[in-house]
């Protein structure tokens, strides 16, 4: 195994993390087997990942069947379901998280994602569920939407470790990162500890290609199909270095703060033209995590060639984004579609599943 490419990433300061979670995975050995032979760090879930993982295999029918006899709400047997698995996880992943003194194996669990745009709601549901699944090793998981931000800020100003999802603009991930910091300061100002308080913003790559590309219609603008993705995460990483190596998060490190690390998500490749670890191989580098679903894992692991890259043509890529608006191409814009889009693939998933437990409970 020694030779195996996702072991290797630790060398460059990556930890790679699976997206996806199903509970068949935890109890046939699978995940054990992932963690030793793969060096698997975590795991990332979120509506969808449920949905398909309850609805598609047997591995809940029991449980199911049980809660739904003791009277429970679809809703409650999700949350029991879902918390279950996160908790099998995290307990398995636990050796990681002590060996790396917390900086790895972590297993997340996403508010309602209903809740999207309820900066209150989404804090009273995180601090429900970090209290329900009761393990440090485990992250919530807060959209990155404009009410996200005051809630990751609160959050993280009492000791609960939030995973941002669906961050995909780089004026949003200068907020988010601004938003954990000020958590920081506001939880060190309170006098309480910092150094286990962890945070990671997951900046989302190939939806970006995906729904820029066909979008560049002339010639010139054509010549960028499938760079802007990669462009904008080389770019996102630069404002990671500014902001975490400034003086202000300096003095809070020395207080024992800990970076809040840029997580690429969505890394399978959409286009079928481009190779299955595009995602990856661009976006190795220090301080960082890549979630990748199970087939693009076993992709890398057989025919990845890990580098470090993601500090390589740095100016390139900011000149690339600088061509767009001459490009009639409006990037926050687009970002900001991609949020929105993104809200409603998470809440879609979510309602199936409930009306698919509540057709079983009344079976």
């Amino acid at each position: 195994m020694k030779n195996n490419p996702l072991q290797q990433l630790v060398n460059f300061g990556q930890s790679i993390w699976l997206d996806y979670i199903r509970r068949d995975l935890i109890t046939s050995g699978e995940l054990r087997r992932l963690i030793e032979n793969d060096d698997l760090r975590g795991i990332t879930s979120n509506p969808a990942i449920f949905e398909k993982a309850i609805t598609d295999s047997h591995a809940y029918d029991n449980a199911i069947h049980e809660l739904a006899l003791q009277s429970n709400s679809a809703e409650a047997i999700y949350e029991t379901l879902s918390q279950q698995d996160v908790q099998s996880a995290a307990d398995a992943f636990r050796p990681v998280y002590d060996s790396t003194n917390g900086k790895d194996g972590y297993v997340s669990l996403e508010v309602n994602p209903h809740l999207a745009h309820d900066t209150d709601g989404t804090s009273q549901e995180a601090r429900r569920l970090w209290a329900a699944l009761n393990r440090p090793n485990v992250f919530i998981k807060v959209p990155a939407t404009a009410a996200g931000l005051p809630a990751i800020q609160q959050l993280i100003s009492e000791g609960i470790n939030v995973n941002v999802t669906l961050l995909f603009g780089l004026p949003r991930y200068r907020q988010v990162a601004e938003a954990y910091i000020a958590g920081i300061e506001a939880r060190l100002a309170q006098g309480k500890p910092v150094q286990q308080v962890a945070s990671v913003a997951s900046f989302f790559v190939s939806r970006i290609d995906t729904l820029l590309d066909p979008l560049l219609e002339t010639p010139a603008a054509q010549a960028l199909g499938g760079q802007v993705a990669i462009a904008s995460a080389k770019v996102a990483y630069q404002i990671y270095q500014d902001l975490f190596n400034s003086e202000r998060f300096e003095a809070l490190e020395a207080q024992g703060a800990n970076v809040q690390r840029l997580l690429w998500a969505s890394t399978s490749a959409k286009n079928p033209a481009f190779s299955d670890v595009k995602y990856i191989e661009a976006l190795i580098g220090a301080d960082t995590v890549n979630t990748l679903p199970m087939e693009t894992l076993n992709a890398y692991r057989d025919h990845g060639e890990p580098q470090a890259q993601l500090e390589q043509d740095v100016a390139e890529a900011r000149q690339l984004l600088e061509q767009l608006p001459a490009l009639g191409i409006n990037l926050d814009q687009l970002t900001q579609q991609l949020e929105d889009e993104g809200v409603e693939k998470f809440n879609k998933p979510f309602d199936k599943l409930l009306t698919i437990l509540a057709q079983r409970i009344a079976g």
